[in-house]
């Protein structure tokens, strides 16, 4: 596959005597893909029935005799006005009960039949439009599912949807408080007709009925996207594409990524920073201007899982944000060392949101390659030395790395439902793997936990896996990798009750769970050796062979062959100390990272990736401040630095 670059481009914000410029700069720039459309249902259909498709089939023409390839969004994530009027619940509701009203993006309920109706009207109508056009290289559909927490929806018509779904799932009413557990607390329903969305409860809510809103809520999102997809595929053979966010965790990616070919996402580094991660003050001062060193890398990889080998970048942070706490520029580099970082991962296009930043409404603040009155912004530069670098590697692709990480969706679900501690959290564990790992020096793949097929992989690292499937275990054995599993791994049934073997119960270790305590911050259990177990910590016993304790005495870490069990959340020391471990048993090799570098191979190409604000040199090699160096055979190909 080629790696090109993109842009995000919004025809109906500026006159339309600008536009063959805009494509002629954007060729210039090294562009060759533009996506349109996708918030623009009020300038295709002002008026119910009444469609303006005229400037689409001109910007369309426009971009695409400039020899750019167009990737057409469907408008749905901003239904007009008018659309409210016509089904005025179709507005999602807050879990306090408040309407999320009109008058911003992603107003409506996944649930609704209405808009549902009116979402597969407008798409088949774009899709019998352009579904044939030369220019259309591409389909999005709709817009960043999950933003601003649009997935899980208290409305009347998901009550609805969720009762019927309940009925579907579990056909009797007594199967159903059978697995909800429901004589507790006599929460026994009679009938489906019943059963309430669990918000607005005087205290917690039964897990188990959370635990199936929040799998129904997915399904409801995939169902949403497959209504389009269905209408693309029979019109359109060019591939289908949705661009999903970073840390967004409230519907299965991996359902929505199977009805669609590529899966895409927005990398928006310096913000990601400040509003989506648990880190220090320090860390996050260090790194304030480049955005942390794992976090893109990490989606990077779990989106190439999710699009099944083929995955992009939809929007590229190229300077300042407006929607994070706070909103400092990237340090010169930083925009091409995000870019570049992306290919290393083998994402094909990565495309920078905007082409031009907009003078009017909430985003007047967010750059773009260009500023309002037409100037190049800084990252424009950068992105004209990508374009140049990646044509030293264009043809190379992903190979399979030596380690892989199992990601579960439900499995957030699951301990966002009952945490048990407030340091507790999926993404949070999940990621701490992650980052060992890449301290390591290694390249990690992320793999669904439907996956069984482990061929290759010298060892599989699985957090929190909150249903433990043996097959699963079965499968890693078989490729003679070492399976890590845990903390909280196998800790509940998939309807949310403890497994009737008890804790963890993975087939062929001797380990059992005894106990279970969350920490407090500074409350970490020291281990022998050094490091420390943090959040959250399992008292272990059995015959398993203990390969770490707690000072206390208490095991930490226990195997049997090459199954193990690993029972707290380890800081950063006492990973890479379980890492070390690792890959002398699995006898891989490992790099170890300097603070702030980071490793990926791509095919028989090395990256070195430096987040840090100021040179490094390793393994003999210099790294630019916020640059990268491509190496083959230890031999420099090429080396961005805008310093």
């Amino acid at each position: 596959m080629s790696k090109d670059l993109g842009v995000c481009y919004y025809p109906e914000h500026w006159p339309e005597d600008m536009w063959a410029k805009d494509a002629a700069d954007m060729v210039a720039a090294g562009i060759k893909w533009v996506r349109i459309g996708e918030f623009a249902w009020s300038r295709m259909e002002a008026v119910p029935g009444k469609l303006t498709l005229e400037w689409l089939d001109r910007a369309i023409d426009v971009l695409g005799g400039a020899g750019l390839k167009v990737i057409l969004g469907t408008p749905t994530a901003t239904p007009p006005r008018w659309m409210i009027d016509k089904h005025p619940d179709m507005l999602a509701v807050d879990e306090s009960g408040n309407p999320r009203k009109f008058g911003s993006r992603r107003h409506y309920c996944f649930s609704h039949d209405g808009y549902r109706e009116e979402s597969a009207r407008i798409t088949r109508i774009v899709a019998e439009r352009y579904g044939r056009n030369r220019h259309i290289a591409a389909w999005q559909t709709d817009n960043e599912y999950g933003c601003h927490d649009t997935i899980i929806s208290y409305s009347e018509p998901a009550k609805i949807a969720f009762q019927k779904w309940c009925r579907d799932k579990y056909g009797t009413i007594h199967t159903l408080n059978e697995a909800w557990g429901n004589i507790f607390w006599s929460m026994e329903y009679f009938s489906f007709e019943d059963i309430d969305l669990p918000n607005l409860t005087v205290t917690e809510p039964n897990p188990s009925h959370v635990l199936a809103f929040r799998r129904f809520s997915s399904d409801q999102v995939v169902r949403f996207n497959k209504v389009q997809a269905d209408i693309l595929r029979e019109n359109t053979d060019m591939p289908l594409i949705h661009n999903y966010m970073g840390r967004i965790l409230e519907f299965d990616h991996f359902d929505v990524g199977a009805d669609l070919d590529i899966a895409s996402w927005d990398s928006y580094p310096i913000g990601f920073l400040s509003d989506r991660l648990e880190a220090s003050d320090d860390h996050k001062a260090r790194f304030l201007r480049q955005g942390d060193p794992d976090m893109q890398a990490f989606h990077h990889d779990l989106y190439r899982a999710v699009g099944k080998g083929r995955w992009w970048v939809m929007e590229q942070q190229p300077g300042p944000v407006n929607w994070a706490p706070f909103n400092p520029a990237p340090l010169p580099g930083m925009v091409a060392l995000w870019s570049l970082e992306a290919f290393a991962h083998g994402a094909e296009v990565v495309s920078y949101f905007r082409w031009r930043q907009a003078p009017m409404a909430q985003e007047m603040m967010h750059a773009g390659l260009q500023t309002p009155d037409g100037r190049e912004a800084p990252g424009m530069a950068e992105a004209r030395q990508v374009a140049d670098i990646v044509k030293a590697f264009d043809d190379v692709e992903s190979s399979q790395s030596p380690v892989a990480i199992v990601f579960d969706y439900a499995s957030d679900w699951a301990w966002h439902t009952q945490p048990q501690g407030a340091g507790f959290d999926y993404f949070r564990l999940t990621f701490a793997t992650y980052r060992a790992l890449r301290r390591a020096g290694l390249s990690v793949d992320i793999v669904n936990s439907d996956c069984r097929d482990f061929a290759g992989y010298r060892a599989v690292f699985a957090p929190g896996l909150a249903t433990l499937e043996p097959s699963l275990v079965e499968a890693i054995d078989d490729a003679g990798a070492i399976g890590v599993l845990g903390p909280r791994t196998g800790a509940i049934t998939t309807e949310f009750r403890i497994p009737e073997g008890g804790r963890p119960g993975v087939p062929g270790l001797d380990a059992r769970v005894e106990l279970i305590e969350s920490l407090p911050p500074h409350a970490g259990m020291a281990v022998v050796g050094g490091g420390t177990v943090d959040h959250w910590c399992e008292r272990l016993s059995g015959s398993a062979k203990p390969l770490l304790s707690l000072e206390n005495g208490a095991l930490v870490l226990m195997a049997e062959r090459n199954r193990w069990y690993l029972g707290g959340f380890p800081d950063e020391t006492l990973f890479d100390r379980i890492v070390g471990l690792v890959s002398e048993a699995g006898e891989f090799e490992t790099h170890p990272m300097p603070e702030g570098l980071r490793r990926r191979m791509l095919g028989d190409l090395e990256f070195l990736i430096n987040y840090d604000a100021g040179d490094v040199t390793h393994d003999g090699q210099r790294i630019p401040a916020c640059g990268v160096v491509v190496r083959k055979d230890g031999q420099v190909l090429a080396e961005s630095n805008m310093n």
